[in-house]
């Protein structure tokens, strides 16, 4: 099963999503926008309308939809909106109605709850087209850990 999510730089949102169990594989890359194929040049330039994302493949029987949605939100602060830079957005991208209702109404208790000084920015829309990132941002963290040995 498939669950993608935008929570800022996907760098750091892929290595927290990495370390659940029950989490069998993430990909960084791009979603949302209208361009076909963008890479990260077109990305940051903040015109194609994509979000920098994570799409994650999970097991619902070792790790359920609403703890990925915890992860997501112990991730990244939603209440802030980073300027100007539109691909830095918090969006859950849902992949079924499931999805959709778990992610409003996990939202809503969020509001309720007032965890956050700020209000959520967080959106919920439809999965489009998911365009994988180039290889050198896959695994990124990892890869400067092994380099810094």
């Amino acid at each position: 099963m498939k669950a993608t999510f935008a929570a800022g730089c996907f760098w750091a949102v892929q290595a927290e999503f990495d370390l659940l169990h029950g989490v069998e594989q993430t990909i960084v890359g791009y979603t949302g926008g209208q361009m076909k194929e963008p890479s990260y040049e077109d990305v940051l330039t903040d015109t194609t309308g994509h979000a920098e994302a994570v799409q994650v493949t999970f097991n619902p029987h070792a790790i359920s939809y609403t703890q990925l949605l915890i992860a997501f939100f112990q991730a990244h602060n939603p209440s802030t909106v980073p300027g100007e830079r539109y691909k830095y957005r918090s969006t859950i991208f849902y992949h079924n109605q499931e999805q959709k209702e778990s992610a409003l109404g996990f939202l809503q208790e969020l509001k309720e709850a007032k965890l956050y000084d700020l209000s959520v920015k967080t959106t919920v829309v439809p999965q489009s087209v998911f365009y994988k990132a180039e290889d050198y941002h896959q695994k990124y963290y990892q890869k400067q850990e092994v380099s810094q040995r």
